[in-house]
């Protein structure tokens, strides 16, 4: 079976909603990748976004994949959670609720923050 999508273009979608300092639904990302919303879908892209963040930490790129929410509440789902880069950083709490917002807000602001301040090809620097 194919792959859902190629981990750089889901790269790419990430860097430009980055650069834009938004967030994206699994919805909105499914829907630019060319899919309707379905869970086996996102469950294919959640396995894509573990892999561009592991490729852009060693790269030494902030994380990508908490850019990625839910509707509801505008919270990654629970495989963000699990897949370590809250329990990295030092977060032990609730998956959802103010204090979840208030931790998942502060890594999206370093995310906009260092990719606003990138020419948007990959990480290098701008030029003076």
């Amino acid at each position: 079976m194919a792959a859902l999508a190629e981990p750089g273009d889901v790269r790419a979608h990430l860097v430009a909603a980055a650069a834009a300092g938004t967030a994206l639904t699994y919805g909105e990302l499914l829907e630019r990748l060319g899919y309707q919303f379905s869970r086996p879908k996102m469950r294919a892209l959640c396995a894509i976004l573990a892999a561009v963040d592991e490729d852009g930490a060693a790269r030494g790129e902030p994380e990508l994949a908490v850019l990625v929410v839910r509707q509801s509440d505008g919270l990654p789902g629970q495989g963000w959670w699990i897949g370590g880069a809250a329990r990295a950083r030092g977060y032990r709490g609730l998956w959802e609720g103010p204090e979840a917002a208030r931790f998942v807000r502060a890594m999206q602001a370093e995310t906009f923050a260092w990719w606003q301040s990138q020419d948007g090809t990959g990480g290098a620097a701008r030029p003076d």
